[in-house]
C-alpha cells in the first residue's frame, strides 16, 4: 500500500510508463509558456510477499489510479510547477483466506516553491493533502489517514531545470508532518486479512 503523501510524486517521475510519455511532450509546451494538462488512468495487479513485514503473509494487490496533472511554468526562470489531483483504489486479498480489504486514497499535491540550487539540482517544497481510508471485509472503515503534509524534494534536473521529463528524485524530507489522524494501515490490515 502506498502512502498518500508520496504516491503522486512517484508517479510524476515516471513510476507509470504513460506519464513518461506525457512528460516527454512537456518540453515543447513549457517553451511556449503554455499550461499542460493530462488525465491518467492506470490499473495494476501485483503479488506482495511478506506483506507489512509479516513473514509468509502473501497478499494480492489490485490497484486503480485516476489522476489529473497540470504543469505550469512560473516566474522568470519558467520552472515547471505541478498540481495533481487523484484517487488510488486498492483491493488487498489474502489468497489463503479469501479475505479482501479496500483502500481509497484521494490526494491533491502541489508544488509551492521550486528553487534552482545552481549545482544541477532543484529543491521543491510540496504540499500534499487528502484522505486515505482502509475498509474492512464488512465495508466499515478500520483505519484513516486524513490531513496534510509538506515535504521537500531534492531533484537532479538532468541539466535542464525547465524540463521535468528528465528529472530524478535524489532526496526527500518531510518538513511538516501530517496534521491529521495517522492510523497505521499495516496494524489494521494484517489482523483483518486473517
Amino acid at each position: 500500500m502506498l502512502k498518500a503523501t508520496t504516491w503522486t510524486r512517484r508517479l510524476r517521475l515516471s513510476a507509470v510508463p504513460v506519464l513518461g510519455l506525457v512528460l516527454a511532450g512537456l518540453a515543447t509546451t513549457a517553451d511556449a509558456g503554455q499550461v499542460f494538462r493530462e488525465t491518467i488512468h492506470d490499473e495494476r495487479e501485483i503479488v506482495l510477499e511478506d506483506y507489512c513485514g509479516v513473514q509468509g503473509l502473501t497478499v494480492e494487490l489490485a490497484s486503480t489510479l485516476d489522476m489529473r496533472v497540470q504543469i505550469t511554468p512560473h516566474g522568470q526562470a519558467r520552472l515547471a510547477y505541478f498540481l495533481q489531483h487523484g484517487t488510488v483504489t486498492e483491493v488487498l486479498t489474502n489468497p489463503a483466506t479469501g479475505t479482501s480489504l479496500r483502500s481509497v486514497a484521494r490526494v491533491t499535491e502541489k508544488d509551492l516553491r521550486v528553487t534552482v540550487n545552481g549545482d544541477g539540482t532543484l529543491t521543491i517544497l510540496d504540499l500534499s493533502t487528502g484522505n486515505a481510508v482502509l475498509y474492512g471485509a464488512d465495508g466499515k472503515a478500520i483505519a484513516r489517514n486524513p490531513g496534510q503534509t509538506r515535504f521537500e524534494l531534492l531533484i537532479d534536473d538532468g541539466g535542464t531545470p525547465t524540463d521535468p521529463s528528465d528529472d530524478e528524485v535524489i532526496g526527500q524530507e518531510v518538513v511538516k508532518g501530517s496534521t491529521g489522524r495517522s492510523d497505521d494501515f499495516c496494524e489494521a490490515a494484517v489482523p483483518a486479512l486473517g
